[in-house]
């Protein structure tokens, strides 16, 4: 399955729930009014895009829809592509251009971290960059041994301490590893935590510390996955998470299994976080690197 395919597959559940109510509000409105547009804002709030940006992508839409001169329902569909891609645009790619350079991964439990983690580095791995990955999530012995059966997927070095090690000292010795194999990009792992854990937050800076003097000068990421299933709350959890740490984009996982995909135009409008990835499936090629416009495309197409 292509790229394309592959988005427009995963987003299935997103497309039934906005897409095709607002196809039906685009062929039911003879003329365009306030009414249509009135539509269009509640699809777009019930479909997770979140109050504000709703209203603000209806507002440039009204702007459009006078400059133009449009009348007919139909056309508003091109505006409204046009629209969410300009939105969308913006920062995803990621910026790991010097040798090595840093991606730290965070987020809470249960969001497909270590999963993550494991595609990312394939799909590193596969643009030609050599990989190594760091296992900083000491507190569960599990998150060592799935990060292990990963690296072995994708073919990449992982360095690991025993369960309940200190994980900045991990993060110490991937990037003296990364440093002395002459690895393009080093992929760290960190424990599962809340934004409102004092100490897990402690210990993330101290990572952060470590990073900053063995690496410095080094191009950084910090990445926050998030579960697309949780809707308008991912944008709560990712608000949180920039108040104490410094995100530069954001992996949304899981977006074949909801509805609630408009999280994607919340998150990058509201927070100006950039969505760097997305996964669309369970395989090792279904993170797939976000792009804009084929995205708003394979909502959109038939």
């Amino acid at each position: 399955m292509g790229f394309f395919d592959k988005i427009k597959n995963g987003l299935k559940k997103t497309k039934e729930n906005m897409v095709q109510k607002m196809e039906t509000v685009f062929h039911s409105f003879t003329k365009i009014d306030e009414e249509l547009f009135e539509e269009l804002e509640e699809i777009l709030i019930m479909s997770d895009v979140g109050v504000n940006t709703s209203m603000k992508i209806c507002e440039t839409l009204r702007k459009r829809v006078k400059e133009r001169g449009i009348t007919d329902g139909s056309q508003v569909k091109g505006l409204l592509k046009e629209i969410m891609t300009e939105m969308l645009t913006g920062g995803e790619e990621l910026k790991i251009d010097t040798k090595p350079s840093v991606i730290l991964v965070i987020g809470v439990n249960g969001v497909g971290k270590t999963t993550t983690i494991g595609k990312l580095a394939a799909n590193l791995q596969a643009q030609g960059k050599q990989v190594i990955l760091g296992a900083a999530d000491t507190f569960r012995a599990a998150a060592i041994d799935q990060l292990q059966i990963w690296a072995d997927r994708a073919g990449t070095k992982l360095v690991k301490h025993s369960e309940g090690s200190d994980p900045a000292a991990v993060v110490f010795d991937t990037l003296a590893a990364a440093k002395s194999r002459g690895a393009d990009v080093a992929v760290i792992d960190t424990a599962g935590r809340l934004h409102n854990k004092k100490n897990l937050m402690n210990e993330l800076e101290k990572i952060s510390r470590v990073i900053e003097r063995e690496a410095e000068g080094c191009d950084k990421e910090v990445l926050l996955v998030l579960d697309a299933t949780t809707g308008q709350n991912g944008v709560n959890q990712a608000r949180e998470f920039m108040n104490t740490t410094g995100l530069t984009g954001i992996v949304l996982t899981k977006l074949d299994g909801t509805a609630k995909g408009g999280v994607v135009i919340a998150i990058k409008d509201e927070l100006g976080l950039p969505i760097k990835y997305i996964g669309v499936g369970e395989q090792l090629d279904d993170l797939q690197p976000f792009e804009p416009e084929a995205f708003v495309n394979a909502l959109f197409d038939d």
